[in-house]
């Protein structure tokens, strides 16, 4: 593997094996976090001692799993987790999942659940990260930056030249969800990301149980058959079914077992509620589709749009302000949509 073995040893001695370098199958690196099991207890006060959803593929548990430490970049379509690098971006949904399971067995984009596991870690500990979402810096710590890598255009005309994304990892220790320089960099702000394994399918909440959309088998297409939408009871149930929970519009977002007006709205994640006959169950709250408690999310804000397909990205951009967070979910765009504000990290399950 050329010189990497060094690389891999550094790493792992100098984060105290928090970081491991992980090849592909050509045998490129990526800095990877290692991420041992969860317990919903452990992240959720009052839940039941189960093992959190991310941590389980096909029934078998996954003593730990990896995440990329950084924003992705790409090379030859392969997805790469590597610092002091401008993020990949103009990037589908698609795509991204190509570019993470090009890399060889085991690799796949972040489960939309790995992602909920670690924002409600961040929440736990108390270390819910800072970042670049206020066009280079972070809008409650003006004096945190990172290096700009990419900046507003000349015909923007209230940031016309300011910084826009950020190296991945150059920003300071709280900018890491763990606030030391061994965690995860970037889950606030600087550029949204794609997660797999859930979507909107005209309101109704859609996952692929568990982490399954880590095997490279998996069919995440619009008309993929693995697609479960989920009963109050936490239960799956095929797409369609009667009273399977959905998100609707009445004078906000609540969530619901029926659906009746489409619309594009959001509001800050905590102040979502659910509707006086719904029971919430322990699963949404794993994934932070809903909130475990009443406060300590920071503003962090979520959209949903309950007409058609819609496919999460998540943590907010550069210009989200107090907005952006780990607890930031965006479920409005399509999987077609790409720009130089969407990017990804891919994560990996030795399965």
């Amino acid at each position: 593997m050329l010189n990497f073995d060094d690389l891999k040893l550094s790493v792992e001695a100098l984060s105290g094996g928090k970081n491991t370098v992980i090849f592909d199958d050509l045998g490129m690196p990526s800095i990877m976090v290692a991420i041992p099991k969860m317990y919903a207890s452990e992240l959720i006060d009052g839940a039941n001692k189960t093992v959190h959803p991310a941590f389980v593929v096909d029934n078998v548990e996954q003593p730990v799993v990896y995440i990329s430490k950084y924003i992705n970049i790409t090379a030859n379509d392969r997805a790469y987790s590597l610092p002091f690098k401008d993020p990949r971006t103009s990037i589908n949904f698609d795509q991204a999942v190509a570019a993470c399971r090009k890399k060889g067995a085991g690799w796949g984009l972040t489960p939309f659940a790995l992602w909920g596991a670690i924002a409600l870690w961040c929440k736990k500990n108390g270390t819910m990260p800072h970042g670049n979402n206020n066009w280079g810096s972070d809008i409650d710590y003006p004096h945190e930056k990172g290096i700009p890598t990419a900046y507003e255009s000349a015909s923007a005309s209230s940031h016309a030249g300011e910084p826009t994304r950020t190296a991945t990892g150059s920003g300071p220790a709280s900018w890491y969800h763990d606030n030391t320089m061994s965690g995860i960099a970037d889950l606030n702000g600087n550029v949204w990301e794609w997660n797999s394994g859930m979507r909107l399918n005209n309101g109704e909440i859609q996952v692929i149980p568990y982490a399954n959309c880590m095997r490279s088998s998996c069919d995440m297409s619009a008309a993929g058959t693995e697609w479960k939408a989920i009963l109050p009871t936490g239960a799956f149930a095929d797409g369609g079914a009667t009273g399977t929970l959905k998100f609707d519009y009445t004078t906000k977002i609540i969530l619901s077992t029926t659906k009746t007006t489409e619309k594009a709205a959001g509001l800050p994640f905590e102040s979502l509620t659910a509707a006086s006959s719904v029971n919430v169950p322990q699963l949404l709250k794993e994934l932070a589709l809903y909130p475990a408690d009443a406060s300590g999310y920071k503003n962090d804000y979520f959209y949903v749009d309950n007409a058609g397909e819609c496919l999460p990205i998540r943590g907010g951009n550069w210009g989200h302000g107090t907005n952006a967070g780990v607890f930031y979910c965006d479920l409005y765009g399509s999987r077609g949509n790409a720009g130089g504000s969407i990017g990804f990290r891919s994560a990996f399950y030795k399965l």
